[in-house]
């Protein structure tokens, strides 16, 4: 008898499966969610949230002028410096945002950013940028390669690997071979 037929095998398989499974739920949320997340970017960081403003203010202001007249309004965040860029324009850092001056038009355009407490830890822990998390990465890793090796064996007969279960593995395959090779 084949070790991959035999019911104890089977049996084993099935407990550290669902049981790995259960201990890994979290961190493949994490992965999940995250992983949507950057793919959906559209080019802005998902763990910000971005909010865009427009201002009017007089023609031709030197720094010293532009950093006075941004004070005058309390409501507007806290002015850090003021670089110049070229001759018309100069960039402003603000608390939690940036903004650009023209001196041409007199328009201030700016970006306020607020962090996404929970999107950033989870993309953080998806780019592996937290100290010590590249060993639950690698267990995860390993879990999902056993996952994928034991669900082959975990269904006996004709919906198993050996009955239906191969054509799916095959179709399984070569969708991401067939999108490396036609894209």
């Amino acid at each position: 008898m084949r070790w991959w037929k035999s019911n104890d095998v089977r049996r084993w398989l099935r407990i550290i499966h669902r049981d790995l499974g259960y201990l890994m739920v979290g961190i493949c949320l994490v992965y999940a969610i995250s992983g949507i997340l950057l793919t959906h970017m559209s080019g802005k960081d998902p763990a910000y949230r971005s909010s865009s403003y427009t201002l009017t203010f007089p023609v031709g202001l030197d720094q010293k002028q532009l950093a006075a007249l941004w004070q005058e309004d309390t409501s507007r965040p806290a002015l850090r410096n003021i670089r110049p860029i070229d001759t018309d324009h100069s960039r402003l850092m603000l608390q939690g945002g940036i903004g650009v001056y023209n001196a041409a038009d007199g328009t201030l355009d700016y970006e306020m950013h607020r962090k996404r407490e929970l999107v950033y830890w989870i993309n953080k822990l998806h780019y592996n940028r937290v100290e010590g998390w590249s060993f639950m990465a690698d267990l995860f890793a390993v879990s999902l390669i056993f996952f994928a090796v034991s669900g082959l064996f975990m269904v006996p007969g004709r919906k198993g690997f050996l009955g239906r279960g191969k054509w799916f593995l095959l179709v399984g395959l070569l969708i991401p071979a067939a999108y490396v090779l036609f894209t």
